[in-house]
């Protein structure tokens, strides 16, 4: 019947959107949250909200009553045409007459049939079927307005509250103390802002009047079915529970196993993240296949979990239908026998109590999606509802508290203990005491680890001490007002955080208000405004995400014009100057000075000569504050400063020439200038190894230059400023891609041929079964108008037969679609993943610095163009077999039983079709929409998190919070025209139906009466043509899908066919056994592909022989790092060559020239797992051994460390080594390269994140690691390098001077102006 063809329509579009809202509820399923109550849902709705709703519910209410009252019209017509069939068959009998609406002879007296029954006649069955129209379009109108109100006040309502609590939970969550954060990830907390939310709309928006609705049409549809026929409605309720049963099963299944399956796509996708953000790290330790590996074994996870998905799919599928046509066989059976035998029930009753009950169980099984939904939002808001309801322990927007009237700056430690909430188990501070006198300079100085960091967080408040107490001016500081205090401080960190806008901006949240005359003058005190004022764009350059377009000399010197243009009370500097070159540091070094005038200030320093002049020097060990005094009180004393000086200076005074050098001849000296230019190095730094940005005015001191030793060609250094592309101007055009072609994808997926053919069959019988339904139950309602009772139950007992047949070919057909579809297309998914990423991690390095390829455009690139693939494969091609197998049997059927009535219903099918296909295509757009206006909400978000200690510190929680609640605007507006537009389309959708069965009924009972066309040709035509159109609808919402598959497909084949510039085929290029390790540069000249305009290397000429040591020494920005990564063949010269063992490094094998070397950088990488497999991490060409580890450990000086560590070896480091201090990151990454064996070492700054007592001990690793082997190291501090065979100066990209130690203090000219000014190089 056609009837049957509507309701499964919109149970499979209905279940095909439930399934796309739940892919991603299902991963909370998981995790076996407790969820909040259903109603707390809605907490946040006013009485506005409660009011829609309660509209809205209404609606979908009256909307559930009106597919069972159809049901009552269909069995009224089918009624209508079984009475004028009868009389129709009866007045062919030339002596029978109709009088007064009963079957007379032509004698006048009334015709009875055999058991006393007599005929109803005059049958009018064109009026009879306008009316019914009638009937049929009232209802379409009634829906098309109910539906649309039922869907736009439930979605305004949703959009609404969801506005509210997206806008509660970001404001609690910069309420939050900084302690909430060290126990909840950055990533978590995104995920919960985004994913979490969408989760609790999808369970309070238009799911909760989807359910409404399918309930009422159970309620309805049973009192349909008990009005119409309690005996048959009772037979078949005993059945229904199967049904229902299985659809809601069918959902959990589903729901768990995509939860299953998203979160090891998820652990893939963590494993490609991690990988390509550490791209250099695994070049140059040539884990390349080692990661692959990894990146595989999760997918092969995945993979088992969407083929089971694919399977108990399949068998649920088949289950439900095999039940479905058990049902109607049995109905149609015990049907029969009252409508023949017993009389109780006329045809039209039967079907009305048939479709009745089996429409209330179908919706009760569907409305489990909804459940799922529900619970998956339940279980998101326990999240989020926790952290609105929590109270920050320090309230930074509370107007509680004290605001001194008069601030002086003492600041005083009570026997304070602490330990950070995240690790509870290790004591920080350990009953500190001490005083830092208003106005006085105090420097903290101690080893790693001792709490000096730690002090300066609780000043601010970040903390509370946990015993003890903190005092200002002699009010404990927890009883002052949190912003009020924080705004009282400066700050400037080591790794100073400046947020993704232009340098006045940065600036500008030092203090609300600020002009920009204020801005000017504190970045002249910061020597920045230098710098500043040769950008393009000056104050408005943008520094991009993170400040990653500022090399980190200028990142330092705009956070210390922040601090600077705070006017601060307090000043706090954690080695504030550590990341300046000499010349910046003199001078901001002076900055400093001027600015702690008259200021608290507290300063932490590694390098003791910068802090000389504090008032105060108070030592730190362990927790505790051992010592405290003046500098040559601390001298005499020889207690823990004594220790670190010794071992600073010692190295110092031996590289020092023993002529004194006047202070104030130096200062002069550091002020010329010998050239005005720009000197770029690189452009895109993400947690790799090192690559900086351009360098501007204040590092491009040639001190070769002052001394009259150096010559050059100012035309070849000339640089137009204007060259410089803009940060936000780079890489914004989009690429058209070529769709790839189909055969192309199913060549990957050939292999899997067997399970396509066996998928292709079950499909094509699943197809075909509604068209033969559409024969068969129109046969049933024309077998009730056939005069002789036997035939008729010979009949219906026939095809009662057929349905249990077709019930059993449909479980298997079902099945085989299920499976054969699944395996073929997860094998072609993991092998489409893994092959992308192999070719990802084949490309050159200079492929990652294009934008276009960042590591998160990568990951996210990798996972959603392998599964759209799937769109074009897979269990598409299953669906889209389907469809065609029954729009084709369904046309067929039509037309030829009755073309005529087929033309008029197919003028429908467009509107059949292309109502969900346009539901579908609106809502997609919308969701884009969504996507893109919050992702600018998110950006702000992720920023805000990511950097919260920097935003505590200057007390602008407030101000982000705000700019977020401004990005909202956009999304919710979106949301609420979508609520209309959605309203509309679900509303069009619904009604279309019955606008087709008026039309179709009303044009049947034409030619019935007209032309005699059999009246069961009417409901086989009407049932075949409405199966066709919502497999029509099907398989036009596969068109979007099949589209973005072959452009996901091109996009993935892009990086398939991309030869990289520098092959990492261990087959291409030379190797020899006997590898020495000579290495020379021959006028090397080198530009970056991202900044093509600004050469960095300009005829580098350098050489260093077998175990000898080359020491590379300059300003930031001079090329040093750059000559390491052609070295490692990252990228080859443009110009000149590079030699190994008189080789040009073009021809050598690269992973056999990187075999060769081991690398240790400022900025080490380690990956997400143990020290120990960190360390083998050195070498991936083989299974390293405990023991080499535990070797390398005790050579790096690590060792005892890590066996005082609870789990030893085995403890995991954290993302990106966050777990552990600067200076133990740096040991594991110089055992790593120990562990290599290498012929030649690179030591990029290798010990600049260490603290002296550290230091002495990793560079005494160091040399012992250098012995035997080639070295080059770029130096940070001179002292390490006072030992190199070989000592270049580089500047501007070539080498100036070079020679020993002696020779070169000997010369008077750069390296002997860099060692006499004592500050290291950066």
């Amino acid at each position: 019947m056609s009837y049957r063809a509507y309701f499964l329509s919109r149970r499979k579009n209905e279940k095909e959107k439930g399934n796309e809202n739940n892919e991603e509820e299902e991963e909370e399923k998981e995790e076996k949250v407790v969820g909040v109550g259903f109603f707390q849902l809605f907490r946040f709705a006013t009485w506005q909200d409660i009011l829609m709703m309660v509209v809205g519910g209404l609606c979908a209410l009256i909307h559930g009553a009106a597919s069972p009252v159809m049901v009552v019209v269909y069995g009224m017509m089918a009624d209508t045409f079984v009475a004028y069939e009868v009389e129709m068959h009866e007045l062919a009998d030339p002596n029978k007459t109709c009088v007064n609406n009963t079957i007379t002879w032509l004698n006048g007296s009334i015709y009875e049939t055999a058991d006393n029954t007599t005929y109803i006649c005059g049958v009018d069955l064109e009026a009879e079927m306008i009316v019914f129209a009638f009937y049929l379009l009232g209802i379409g109108v009634g829906v098309f307005i109910v539906s649309y109100f039922q869907i736009a006040l439930w979605v305004t309502a949703a959009a609404r509250q969801i506005q509210k609590i997206r806008k509660m939970y970001f404001r609690k969550i910069m309420q939050m103390e900084i302690g909430w954060f060290d126990c909840n990830s950055v990533g978590e907390l995104n995920t919960r802002i985004s994913e979490d939310i969408n989760k609790i709309n999808s369970a309070i928006a238009d799911q909760v009047s989807i359910f409404i609705e399918r309930l009422a049409i159970f309620i309805f549809g049973f009192t349909v079915g008990f009005i119409g026929g309690w005996k048959l409605t009772l037979v078949i309720i005993a059945v229904s529970p199967l049904i229902g049963l299985g659809a809601g099963l069918l959902a959990l299944a589903v729901g768990s196993l995509t939860g299953r399956e998203l979160q090891a796509y998820a652990k893939a996708g963590a494993v490609a993240e991690e990988v390509l953000y550490s791209i250099r790290t695994i070049a140059a330790f040539g884990g390349e296949e080692k990661e692959v590996e990894r990146y595989d074994r999760n997918l092969g996870e995945a993979q088992a979990w969407g083929v089971k998905k694919g399977t108990i799919t399949g068998m649920f599928q088949g289950y439900l239908w095999c039940i479905i046509f058990l049902c109607y066989g049995l109905a149609f059976w015990y049907g029969s026998k009252l409508v023949i035998d017993k009389k109780e029930l006329t045809p039209g009753s039967l079907m009305q109590v048939l479709f009745g009950v089996l429409l209330g169980a179908m919706n009760v099984g569907m409305a489990s999606t909804c459940l799922e939904a529900f619970a998956s939002g339940r279980a998101a808001a326990k999240n989020i509802f926790d952290t609105i309801d929590r109270e920050p322990e320090i309230d930074c927007f509370s107007e509680a508290g004290h605001k001194l009237e008069q601030v002086k700056g003492d600041i005083e430690f009570h026997n304070v203990d602490f330990n950070y909430p995240s690790r509870p188990d290790v004591k920080i501070l350990d009953n500190l005491s001490m005083l830092i006198k208003a106005g006085e300079t105090t420097a903290f100085v101690g080893p790693s680890g001792s709490g000096k960091s730690t002090t300066i967080q609780l000043i601010q408040r970040f903390y509370n001490p946990l015993q003890g107490m903190l005092t200002l001016d002699g009010h404990d500081i927890r009883s002052l007002n949190v912003p009020w205090l924080r705004s009282l401080i400066g700050i400037v960190e080591q790794e100073p955080v400046l947020f993704a806008t232009s340098i006045s901006e940065n600036i500008r949240y030092g203090r609300p208000g600020v002009t920009m005359e204020e801005i000017i003058q504190a970045t002249k005190q910061a020597n920045a405004y230098d710098f500043i004022m040769e950008l393009p764009q000056q104050f408005d350059t943008l520094v991009g995400e993170g400040g990653g377009q500022m090399s980190g000399g200028q990142k330092q010197r705009i956070a210390i014009a922040r601090a600077l243009v705070r006017n601060p009370r307090i000043l706090l500097l954690d080695m504030a100057t550590s990341a300046l070159d000499n010349q910046s540091e003199a001078v901001v070094q002076e900055a400093l000075d001027k600015a702690r005038l008259g200021r608290t200030t507290i300063t932490i320093a590694h390098r003791l000569s910068t802090i000389r002049n504090a008032d105060v020097i108070i030592g730190f060990e362990r927790g505790q504050a051992v010592e405290r005094g003046l500098h040559a009180d601390l001298m005499e004393r020889k207690g823990v400063f004594f220790t670190l000086v010794t071992l600073q200076s010692r190295g110092q005074e031996e590289v020092t020439h023993p002529e004194k050098t006047r202070r104030d001849d130096i200062a002069t000296m550091l002020m010329c200038k010998a050239f005005d230019l720009h000197m770029p190095s690189s452009s895109f730094r993400k947690k790799s190894l090192r690559r900086r940005t351009w360098s501007q005015k204040s590092e491009d001191y040639i001190p070769g230059v002052i001394s009259g030793h150096l010559h050059m060609d100012r035309d070849i250094l000339e640089v137009n400023p204007n060259s410089f592309p803009l940060a936000d101007e780079d890489f914004d055009v989009k690429e058209y891609i070529e769709p790839a072609p189909v055969g192309r994808i199913m060549k990957y997926n050939c292999s899997e041929w067997p399970y396509l053919l066996m998928g292709s069959i079950g499909a094509a019988i699943n197809g075909s079964v509604n068209p033969i339904y559409a024969v068969l139950m129109s046969q049933v309602i024309g077998s009730f108008g056939l005069e002789d009772l036997n035939e008729t139950r010979r009949q219906i007992h026939a095809i009662c037969l057929v349905f249990v047949f077709v019930a059993g070919v449909s479980f298997v057909s079902q099945f085989l679609q299920g499976y054969s579809f699944a395996k073929s297309g997860e094998l072609l998914t993991r092998r489409l993943r893994k092959m992308g990423f192999q070719s990802i991690l084949r490309q050159d390095i200079g492929w990652f610095d294009d934008q276009r390829n960042s590591p998160g455009a990568l990951t996210t690139r990798l996972a959603s163009d392998a599964a759209m693939v799937q769109g074009a494969t897979g269990s598409q091609i299953g669906m889209i077999v389907n469809s065609i197998t029954n729009i084709f049997a369904s046309l067929v059927i039509a037309f030829y039983f009755s073309w005529k009535l087929a033309l008029v219903v197919t003028c429908f099918l467009p509107l059949l079709g292309l109502s969900g296909a346009f539901q579908a295509k609106m809502l997609t757009g919308f969701a884009k929409e969504d996507k893109k206006a919050m992702e600018d909400a998110g950006q702000v978000s992720s920023e805000a998190m990511a950097n919260i200690r920097t935003i505590a510190g200057l007390a602008k929680e407030g101000q982000f919070v705000e700019l977020y609640e401004n990005r909202l605007v956009a999304p919710y507006k979106a949301a609420k025209k979508k609520a209309h537009v959605y309203g509309v389309c679900f509303a069009f959708a619904q009604c279309v139906v019955f606008m087709t069965y008026a039309a179709s009924f009303r044009y049947g009972g034409y030619l019935v009466k007209q032309e005699g066309l059999p009246y069961m040709l009417v409901f086989r035509v009407v049932a075949a043509i409405v199966t066709c159109g919502t497999a029509l609808g099907r398989a036009s919402s596969y068109t979007p899908d099949y589209a973005k598959a072959k452009i996901a497909a091109a996009q993935l084949f892009a990086v398939f066919d991309r030869v990289p510039k520098i092959s990492i085929d261990p087959a291409v290029g030379r190797t020899w056994d006997d590898f020495k390790g000579e290495v020379e540069f021959v006028d090397c000249r080198f530009t970056y592909p991202s900044r093509p305009d600004v050469q960095v290397l300009r005829g580098l000429t350098v050489s260093v022989k077998p175990g000898q040591t080359l020491a590379l020494v300059g300003s930031s920005g001079c090329g040093k790092s750059t000559s390491i990564q052609l070295l490692e063949r990252f990228y080859d010269p443009d110009e000149g060559r590079v030699l190994i063992d008189g080789c040009p490094s073009r021809a050598v094998c690269v992973p056999f020239l990187r075999a060769q070397i081991g690398i240790v950088s400022q900025e080490p990488v380690l990956f997400d797992c143990s020290i120990a497999e960190n360390i083998a991490y050195g070498d991936n060409t083989r299974t390293v051994s405990t023991e080499e580890i535990v070797e390398a450990a005790k050579k790096a000086f690590l060792h005892d460390y890590v066996t005082s560590l609870p789990q030893g070896y085995d403890t995991p480091v954290g993302a990106q080594g966050s777990q552990l201090s600067r200076g133990q990151k740096q040991r594991i990454a110089i055992a790593r390269a120990i562990v290599r064996k290498p012929k030649i070492l690179l030591l990029d700054e290798a010990t600049s994140a260490l603290d002296t007592e550290s230091e002495k001990t990793v560079q005494a690793a160091l040399d012992d690691a250098r012995q035997g082997r080639t070295c080059i190291t770029i130096a940070h501090r001179l002292s390490t390098i006072q030992s190199a065979d070989i000592i270049a100066v580089m500047s501007q990209g070539v080498v100036i001077e070079k020679g020993t130690h002696e020779e070169l203090m000997a010369k008077k000219a750069a390296y002997y102006q860099l060692v006499t000014t004592g500050a290291p190089i950066s």
